[in-house]
């Protein structure tokens, strides 16, 4: 038999194994990540309506109304983050760890499939436009509607009117970042980006 063993296993087998167990943990991670996301997305409702409680209560306070931008800066970076290791970890699946997994056993190259199909979908860019106008929705417009709800109350101290404009250039900052990192293309070249043409014996 051709190869050097190692301890009574083909080199090859070797390789499959330490690849196998680098994308279980990977998914692994990836759906943790995906879990935390998803509970981002509720702090940030919940954020959202407790401020507005505090603010309409009769002995209104608009001064809080500033905790907001803060609030939904600091979720929506987090979430932003976690999005990005989610999606950078299916690309380093789709374009590393499949294309070496198939080089030790062609017959495996089916079986990750999935990680380039759902690409695939005619209205994944749709859905993708439609995530972003969401996660603006959800982070950005509201820390400037209660930035700009501060300043139309008549009651701007000066200290707090610099920190409006600070937390009002995070956010914009912040809403060119999610706007910048949006996935929008089709995955129509996925495949062949991530290396996983057929490999037929």
């Amino acid at each position: 038999m051709n190869g050097t063993r190692v301890g009574g296993t083909e080199p090859e087998d070797v390789v499959r194994d330490v690849l196998l167990a680098e994308y279980d943990a990977l998914k692994a991670e990836q759906k943790s990540r995906i879990a935390l996301r998803d509970r981002l997305t509720y702090a940030a409702l919940a954020s959202l309506t407790a401020a507005l409680a505090l603010v309409i209560q009769p002995a209104g306070r608009p001064h809080l109304l500033l905790l907001l931008p803060l609030v939904c800066v600091i979720l929506g970076w987090t979430y932003l983050a976690n999005d990005q290791k989610i999606s950078a970890i299916g690309a380093y699946l789709r374009r590393h760890l499949a294309p070496a997994l198939v080089a030790t056993n062609g017959r495996l190259g089916g079986l990750f499939a999935w990680e380039s199909v759902h690409r695939h979908s005619p209205l994944r860019r749709l859905d993708k436009v439609t995530q972003l106008v969401v996660d603006l929705l959800m982070f950005a417009v509201p820390s400037l509607l209660s930035t700009a709800l501060y300043w139309a109350t008549g009651d701007v101290r000066t200290d707090l009117l610099a920190v409006s404009i600070i937390e009002a250039l995070l956010t914009l900052g912040f809403a060119a970042r999610v706007v910048i990192a949006a996935d929008l293309s089709t995955g129509e070249r996925a495949d062949e980006v991530a290396g996983l043409s057929v490999r037929r014996a």
